[in-house]
Order: structure tokens, then C-alpha cells, then sequence
């Protein structure tokens, strides 16, 4: 494509493939890359934002880091879509239980993503968009957490721009008490832009923390334990 190698990618046209994993830590996606995938070439450093493509069970996958927050994965999604024909963009993640029933290494589907981010704004829509997953990639993942019989939690998430919340006695509503099941920080920038390409998106997110009852993982954990929401993601994207 003419916008090719982009600021942010150094890829050439046909390097990546239609369906890519994209984990916020470049390390997971090195990770992913070495331990599920065949035939790998490397496309990415720029940033150190490592991207692999491979295959997976004969068919090519893509796999590359976002960074952090929405507007990172806002920049990688977009050229992805918009300048690669990304057609299938996965998150794998972790995220921050909110509720009691929901444990650590549980698995949240982010069904649609509720958030504290400006990123949706910015379309210039007349009202407030709702930024929701595929339905086809989202069936695909049940399927695969029912065979894998993984504990999963369908729903809502909350995308948030603060790590650190400086607003938690702030009274009213709480997006827990509106059913929000996680938060994270990247599926509402990535549904958007899903939603304004024309491509497939879908968050697949284990849980690392809860806010509930202040358990937590390592960064290494996090980086190379979480495998159930990898095997989801490859399987859902082929």
C-alpha cells in the first residue's frame, strides 16, 4: 500500500497478515510469536514495538504489541487497518477484576467497552458512541473458552485512561454497579477503530488483579503464564 512503511511500522505490504493478535507488552508478542507460531519473520522493531507474522495451524497470524492507554493502540490499530488490511484485530491482555465473582486468571470476553477516554470523541459523532466487539470473533472465543473449559466472563469493561485513579471517593455510580466486569485501557479505542474500518475486533483479556480483594500477578506472570487467552485469540482468529 502507498502509506507503507508507516511512522509506526516498518512493515512492507504483505508482511502482516489479516488477523493479528495485539498484546500491550511487545515481550508478550515475542512470546506468542515463539511459542505458537510457525514460520516466523519479524516485521516490527521501530520502538521496540515488536510484530511477528506466522502460522498458526497452516494459517498466517500476525502478532504485535500496542503500548499502553488508548491512544497508543489508537495509533497502532489504525495503520493496521487502514494502511495493512488488518481485517481481524484481537487484544490480548490483562485487566482489573471489579467485581467478587470474578477471579484471578479468569478470562473477561469485553463484549462492549464503557470509557473515561476522549478517543471516542474525536470521530465527531453527534452523541455518544457505543464501541462494541465482533460478534463473529466474540462466538468463535466462547466457543474456544467452552473447549479450553476455561472460567469466562462475558460483558461489559470499562477502558480507563488512569492507571492511578486520583478520583475514588468521587460519590455516585460506579461502573461496577452499572455490570462493568474489568478494566483495562485499549478496547474502546480498538472497537472504535474496528468500527470506523470496516474490520472484525475483540478484547480477550486475563484477569491479573482484582480490585475487589487486592490480589495481583508478577509482570512476569502476566508477560508469559497467561497462555488460555492466547490459545482463545489464535484460535478465534483463523
Amino acid at each position: 500500500m502507498a502509506n507503507t512503511p508507516t511512522p509506526h511500522i516498518e512493515a512492507n505490504p504483505g508482511e502482516i497478515a489479516e488477523s493479528i493478535l495485539l498484546p500491550g507488552d511487545p515481550l508478550r508478542a515475542k512470546y506468542i510469536a515463539e511459542n505458537f507460531l510457525d514460520n516466523v519473520k519479524q516485521f516490527n522493531s521501530t520502538r521496540n514495538m515488536l510484530g511477528f507474522t506466522g502460522t498458526f495451524e497452516g494459517k498466517a497470524v500476525s502478532v504485535m504489541g500496542t503500548g499502553m492507554g488508548c491512544p497508543s493502540i489508537g495509533i497502532y490499530s489504525y495503520e493496521l487497518i487502514n494502511f495493512y488490511g488488518c481485517k481481524n484485530l484481537i487484544r490480548v491482555g490483562t485487566a482489573g477484576a471489579l467485581r467478587s465473582d470474578i477471579q484471578i486468571r479468569d478470562v473477561v470476553l469485553a463484549m462492549g467497552a464503557c470509557t473515561t477516554s476522549n478517543y471516542v470523541r474525536n470521530f465527531g459523532l453527534p452523541g455518544d458512541y457505543a464501541p462494541i466487539c465482533s460478534y463473529e470473533l466474540l462466538s468463535k472465543a466462547v466457543k474456544e473458552c467452552d473447549e479450553l473449559d476455561v472460567t469466562y466472563h462475558v460483558g461489559n469493561v470499562l477502558s480507563s485512561d488512569n492507571f492511578y485513579s486520583q478520583n475514588s471517593q468521587v460519590p455516585g455510580k460506579s461502573f461496577a454497579d452499572m455490570g462493568c466486569l474489568a478494566v483495562e485501557m485499549e478496547a474502546a479505542a480498538l472497537y472504535a477503530n474496528a468500527a470506523a474500518g470496516g474490520a472484525n475486533a475483540l478484547a480477550v483479556l486475563t484477569i491479573s488483579d482484582s480490585a475487589v480483594t487486592g490480589e495481583e500477578t508478577s509482570a512476569a506472570e502476566r508477560e508469559k503464564t497467561f497462555t488460555n487467552m492466547m490459545k482463545i485469540a489464535l484460535n478465534a482468529a483463523i
